[in-house]
């Protein structure tokens, strides 16, 4: 308590979690105030005692004046049982709470409406999101309902209705005192809830800006974009969205009026037909890494040749290779990956007069991408008879947490070859750390944002 009293503004005393609680004690000491919570086993919490014992815990908590005491909807009707209404003049503030940990059902309003009838102060409905998309149901709640209200989703889908809570309109969120300490699915550090999200500065007119992928967990994004804003006084915050479907997260997140995506794999290609326009570039490319709200239409742009051919090209001639006026002319490129951020690349490259080979795993993208772009396409097994002047990796192999993967072996790794990397977490790759020890030419990393 001593601990979160420096970073919270409330703190939850989960006492199903403690062994003979001195209550009287904890709440003497404390320095901010507190929810008491006694959750039992079905309600995911480790009270397994029984129901009478828990609820005296609780109206002893209310007799000591607790700032909140949390307690169950099917429930809540125990703790005024030796009286006809609540403890008359109390100071504690009774809340009431819904958990559903299997879905977000549809009926929210009706059992907002249910538990609104308890005599709580505050509501609570916590569910489990399934999908990204369930987070719109809760916003949708929060915005449909008055008076004091928590909700948000548990689970990794749910973590962006933690982290926005402000902006949805939760009374408040919860987050773990360090990694490792969550008392539920899907729940923040207090850490990254601070310093990567600085979740706290938002308010109702925040704008909202993301990370579109699937994996997203290992993206450095949300860190570098928060710190952005909060440097240049923006109202903004930037969270990751993990995206199944995304025809259904585009048609329904519209509602959240989001200003801005990053896109990354898998969907820089797939998300095109649910966009309302897209950039001459990016229509060209095939794919898109940055989307634009524009007055609610959705528009695509493409970054990623940009920022690849920038890069490569400031390594070019810092390392006098080239010819002619074009560092790229001539110059035999092999490109691992036949995604998103590959078909930019391609394009980029061909249009400079570079000979490309792509090569993938699977050969049929390799060579679909190769057609698209007009150049060859290679077998992972070939790659030793490719002659390759500059190596592009723009595949996740070797992304966080797999720190440990490569693509190629090192012994395929020439000392006068440029070595390029798309990945930037780790900022320092297997693949660029054997080409390190291999190269007379140090190799570079982009950091495709």
């Amino acid at each position: 308590m001593d601990e979160a009293s420096k970073v919270a503004d409330i703190i939850e005393v989960r006492l199903d979690y403690l062994k003979n609680p001195d209550l009287k004690c904890i709440l003497e000491r404390r320095t901010k105030p507190v929810i008491i919570t006694n959750r039992p086993v079905r309600e995911g919490g480790r009270f397994d005692g029984s129901e009478e014992d828990r609820i005296a815990v609780l109206q002893l908590a209310i007799r000591l004046h607790a700032d909140y005491v949390d307690i169950e909807h099917d429930s809540i009707h125990n703790l005024w049982r030796d009286t006809a209404h609540r403890i008359p003049a109390n100071k504690t503030k009774i809340i009431v709470s819904y958990h559903n940990f299997r879905e977000t059902p549809d009926n929210l309003i009706s059992l907002y409406q249910r538990l609104s009838q308890s005599d709580a102060d505050i509501i609570k409905i916590v569910t489990y999101a399934n999908t990204i998309t369930d987070n719109v149901k809760i916003c949708r709640l929060l915005r449909q309902t008055s008076g004091q209200m928590i909700s948000f989703c548990m689970g990794e889908y749910g973590m962006i209705s933690r982290i926005l809570y402000k902006r949805f309109g939760s009374y408040l969120t919860f987050a773990s005192l360090r990694k490792g300490k969550e008392s539920a699915p899907g729940q923040v550090s207090i850490q990254d809830f601070l310093a990567t999200y600085q979740a706290q500065r938002q308010d109702k007119d925040t704008e909202i800006y993301g990370l579109i992928g699937n994996p997203v967990s290992h993206s450095i994004s949300p860190l570098i974009h928060n710190t952005l804003f909060r440097e240049m006084n923006f109202n903004k915050i930037y969270v990751p969205f993990q995206v199944d479907n995304i025809g259904d997260f585009i048609r329904i997140f519209r509602e959240l009026e989001v200003q801005g995506y990053s896109v990354t794999i898998p969907h820089k290609e797939s998300v095109i037909p649910h966009l309302d326009a897209i950039d001459p570039l990016a229509k060209k490319i095939g794919a898109v890494n940055t989307i634009v709200n524009k007055g609610g239409r959705l528009t695509g742009f493409n970054t990623d040749c940009q920022a690849a051919m920038q890069a490569l090209e400031e390594t070019q001639q810092a390392t006098g290779t080239g010819t002619g006026n074009d560092p790229f002319m001539g110059r035999h490129v092999t490109l691992l990956g036949a995604g998103g951020a590959a078909r930019a690349i391609a394009f980029g490259l061909r249009e400079r007069g570079a000979h490309v080979t792509i090569v993938n795993r699977n050969h049929e993208r390799a060579q679909a991408l190769a057609r698209d772009v007009g150049c060859l396409s290679g077998e992972f097994g070939d790659l030793q008879e490719i002659k390759t002047d500059i190596l592009i990796h723009a595949t996740p192999v070797g992304m966080f947490p797999a720190v440990n993967e490569t693509p190629v072996d090192k012994d395929q790794l020439t000392p006068n070859m440029v070595v390029f990397d798309t990945i930037y977490n780790p900022l320092e790759t297997r693949l660029l750390r054997e080409a390190k020890a291999q190269a007379v030419k140090p190799p570079v990393v982009c950091r495709c944002l």
